[in-house]
C-alpha cells in the first residue's frame, strides 16, 4: 500500500467516527450525573390477617375460599 492510501484510510475512519459519535450524541443524548427520584415502599409485614366469614370475597364452606361452588342439579333443584 502506498502512504497516500494508508492516510486516505485514517482520514475516512477518523471522519466516520466523529459523525457516529455526533448522531449518537444526537439520538441518545448526553449522560446526566444528576440522579433520580424513585418512590420506595414501605416494609412488608410477614403476618397475614386470616379473613372473616362476613368478607363478601371468600366463601367458608367451600374448599377454596376464592372460588363460589355452586353443585345442584339442573333436572333437579331441589336435590331429592
Amino acid at each position: 500500500m502506498k502512504k497516500s492510501e494508508i492516510a486516505m484510510i485514517i482520514l475516512i475512519a477518523s471522519v466516520s467516527v466523529m459523525i457516529a459519535y455526533f448522531v449518537g450524541n444526537s439520538l441518545f443524548g448526553k449522560m446526566t450525573s444528576a440522579g433520580e427520584k424513585v418512590k420506595t415502599i414501605q416494609t412488608f409485614s410477614a403476618t397475614v390477617d386470616t379473613p372473616t366469614s362476613s368478607s363478601p370475597v371468600f366463601n367458608a364452606n367451600n374448599i377454596n375460599p376464592t372460588v363460589r361452588i355452586d353443585v345442584t342439579n339442573p333436572t333437579n333443584p331441589s336435590g331429592q
